[in-house]
């Protein structure tokens, strides 16, 4: 404020002005300063995977079938406010690392605190937690985020120990919070691949019903919603953001071939 207040005596434009209307130019460039100031914090905390990943920089002019009615909605938080968790799968290389760090960011945008985390991190992390006694503190501090992102989800087989860690994570944030899971597996097949069919099953019933999801292969690319958002199917690009030409793992020829065998499902 200090800052604005010198502006305004060292520059005759503001000289015309009432003091409310000075005054509230002040206030505006404080609230304005501030706001700024949190959302950076937000952004640090949350340590998306590629920070400068955007919701606005996806390209939408490129025949890629990727419906801007879909992602804008998606973007205006409303699924994070409501509870609603996101699922997004596909092979590696298609994008869905880059997707969901934009949609980290998104979040801390709208407010809301949020956090970016590997599978095979948390898991760790989890475990480390059990043994230096700081187990109920990490599972707080997780609950509490009101975005939780979890990339990489299901990439290698589970301890039974790891389950019943996850487990815990993902109760603690049922129906309180949202979950955003990428994975290279589809969810049908996540009940199988977390292996002890009680706690698969308790996991995939908190994560699955009411979830917006996002299938990415060679063959196929939709989106299906719950009946809370505007029904809709549409495909991801090989690579979501304007200034990258090629996927992230594969170059040119996967681009090619994504393109010549993705079909547009209505």
């Amino acid at each position: 404020m200090a800052t604005a207040l010198d502006q305004q005596r060292s520059s005759s434009q503001y000289a015309a002005l009432s003091f409310d209307d000075r005054f509230g130019l002040l206030v505006e460039t404080e609230w304005t300063a501030r706001e700024q100031r949190k959302l950076v914090q937000r952004l640090r905390n949350a340590k998306p995977r590629y920070p400068s990943a955007s919701l606005e920089d996806v390209d939408f002019t490129t025949p890629r079938g990727l419906a801007r009615d879909v992602v804008l909605s998606l973007g205006t938080g409303a699924w994070i406010r409501e509870h609603h968790n996101l699922l997004i799968s596909g092979p590696t290389g298609i994008g869905k690392s880059w997707l969901a760090s934009a949609f980290v960011q998104s979040g801390c945008r709208h407010g809301f605190a949020a956090a970016y985390v590997r599978a095979p991190r948390l898991v760790h992390d989890l475990a480390v937690s059990r043994g230096d006694g700081s187990y109920a503190r990490l599972l707080t501090k997780l609950a509490k985020l009101e975005l939780l992102v979890i990339d990489d989800w299901l990439l290698a087989p589970l301890t039974d120990g790891e389950r019943r860690d996850l487990l815990e994570v993902i109760e603690d944030r049922s129906e309180r919070a949202s979950t955003l899971i990428a994975s290279q597996l589809p969810p049908t097949a996540w009940h199988a691949a977390i292996g002890e069919p009680s706690i698969a099953d308790a996991i995939c019933d908190r994560l699955i019903p009411g979830a917006s999801s996002a299938v990415v292969d060679e063959r196929k690319s939709l989106w299906t919603v719950p009946p809370a958002w505007k029904s809709h199917k549409t495909r991801f690009p090989p690579r979501l953001g304007r200034r990258t030409g090629r996927a992230a793992h594969n170059g040119p020829q996967a681009v090619s071939r994504l393109r010549r065998t993705t079909k547009h499902i209505r």
